[in-house]
């Protein structure tokens, strides 16, 4: 195996460069307006099943863009992804990432209530003033709180980024969010995590600093 010389600059480039060498020679031709978010999701995990699970709701790509122009917070169910996420991108539309898994408040209420910290964190989310974007790359209880929400007409959601990773309820939670009007990109399947999830959100956002969005 030979070793390519590939400036530090050119890395990303290349990469996405191979990325699309390797659907061309898989026969996998990409939705023109989909495929720089799809490629980052597989830039991320090189895995290209994302090629296919990946499912859009109808106008997805452009009404996130719109939230995240307008200013909408993103709330991620883990701090792994709240640091993936672009801040500085974000605070250009005045917009921001939370992340309420750790607050000792969040834990003490689950404890309580025997709920999980993710759905608890949702309930949080809920009642912000401005728009949330969900980048959720952990947990499915926080789909499952976030359809909960919706159904009792409490909170619906402006965008659901749906890509939890696991095994226990990681695939029916997804579901639920694809039932539902409500705008979303969900990875259909087990996979996805919160590299994931931010991966998703800062697609848009760097398709927006370039002007394409």
């Amino acid at each position: 195996m030979e070793f390519e010389r590939v400036s530090p600059s050119e890395i990303e480039s290349r990469s996405f460069e191979i990325i699309g060498e390797e659907l061309e020679r898989m026969g996998v031709k990409l939705p023109e307006e989909k495929a720089f978010l799809i490629k980052r999701a597989i830039h991320t995990t090189a895995d290209f099943d994302y090629a296919r699970t990946l499912v859009f709701s109808e106008g997805a790509i452009p009404k996130l863009a719109a939230l995240l122009r307008s200013g909408a917070t993103v709330v991620t169910d883990t701090n792994m992804a709240l640091a993936g996420v672009n801040k500085s991108e974000l605070a250009k539309y005045g917009g921001s990432a939370r992340c309420f898994m750790a607050d000792p408040d969040v834990a003490s209420e689950a404890q309580k209530r025997g709920a999980t910290r993710a759905a608890v964190s949702m309930e949080r989310a809920a009642a912000l003033e401005q728009p949330v974007v969900f980048a959720i790359g952990n947990a499915p209880t926080a789909l499952i709180a976030l359809r909960e929400l919706y159904d009792s007409h409490v909170f619906t959601p402006s965008f659901i980024i749906g890509a939890p990773v696991g095994f226990v309820n990681v695939e029916a939670a997804k579901e639920l969010i694809l039932e539902t009007p409500i705008p979303h990109i969900v990875n259909r399947g087990r996979k996805g995590g919160s590299a994931v999830a931010a991966a998703i959100c800062n697609a848009v956002l760097y398709e927006m600093r370039k002007g394409a969005l």
